[in-house]
C-alpha cells in the first residue's frame, strides 16, 4: 500500500513524513512518500494533503502543479482512494475560502473557511496551542480517542460546514470551532496531527487503516 503526502511547496513535510512513516511501520501500512510527482499520486492508495498558510496561496501553489492537481482529483474524486486534508489542506475541501480574497476551493465538501470570531475578546487570533477535541459524530478515524483529547491548532481561520453531518468533531474557542470533517472517503483535520502527540499518532494510524 502507498500513501503519498502531496509536496506541493507550501509548507515543511517533515515532521508529518516522520509521523505518517513511524505509525505505517506499527500497523504495517506500506509505504509512505512525500511527492510532487504526479504519476506517483496517481497510483497512491491514500492521499494526504497538508498546507500552511494563507487559503488563496495554497489554492494557487495547489493549482499551479497542474499534473499534480488533476492527479489529486482523480486519485480522489474519481477512484475514491481515502483522502486526509490537513490545516490548509484540510480548508481547500471547501467551496469557498474568504481569507484575503473569494478564493474556489476543491468543493469536497459544501461549505466556506471564514476568519475565527470567539466571543470573548480576551480570546486571541489565531488560535494557537493545545485544545480538548469535542466528538461530534462517531467515525473509524477516532478509534481510541475521546472527548477531551488533545490536539495542537495554529489557524486564523476555521472551515463553517453547510451540513453539520460533515462536520465530525470541533473544538471551543468562544464558540464552536471545526476541529475535524468528513464526507464518504474523504477526512480533514484543522489541527497538526503530527504535532498532536499521542492523540495525533493515533488519528494518522487509524487513517492509515480506516477503509471506507
Amino acid at each position: 500500500m502507498l500513501t503519498a503526502i502531496i509536496d506541493y511547496e507550501s509548507g515543511n513535510l517533515h515532521s508529518a513524513e516522520k509521523a505518517f512513516q513511524r505509525m505505517a511501520r506499527e500497523v504495517d501500512a506500506g509505504t509512505v512518500v512525500v511527492t510532487s510527482d504526479a504519476d506517483e499520486v496517481a497510483r497512491a492508495d491514500r492521499v494526504v494533503l497538508p498546507g500552511d498558510g494563507a487559503f488563496p496561496a495554497c489554492a494557487a501553489a495547489l493549482r499551479g502543479h497542474s499534473g499534480l492537481f488533476d492527479a489529486l482529483v482523480e486519485t480522489v474524486e474519481t477512484r475514491g482512494r481515502p483522502f486526509l486534508g490537513i490545516c490548509v489542506g484540510m480548508q481547500l475541501m471547501a467551496s469557498w475560502g474568504r481569507e484575503y480574497e473569494d478564493t474556489r476551493g476543491l468543493g469536497w465538501v459544501d461549505g466556506e473557511v471564514v476568519r475565527i470570531a470567539p466571543s470573548d475578546p480576551a480570546l486571541k487570533v489565531p488560535h494557537m496551542g493545545w485544545n480538548d477535541l469535542i466528538i461530534d459524530t462517531d467515525h473509524p478515524v477516532f478509534d481510541g480517542v475521546t472527548t477531551g483529547d488533545h490536539a495542537y491548532f495554529v489557524h486564523s481561520y476555521q472551515f463553517d460546514v453547510s451540513n453539520p453531518d460533515d462536520r465530525l468533531a470541533h473544538v471551543e474557542y468562544g464558540g464552536d470551532v471545526t476541529a475535524v470533517i468528513g464526507r464518504n472517503t474523504m477526512l480533514g483535520m484543522q489541527f497538526h496531527p503530527e504535532k498532536s502527540q499521542a492523540t495525533g499518532l493515533r488519528l494518522i494510524s487509524n487513517f492509515l487503516r480506516w477503509s471506507p
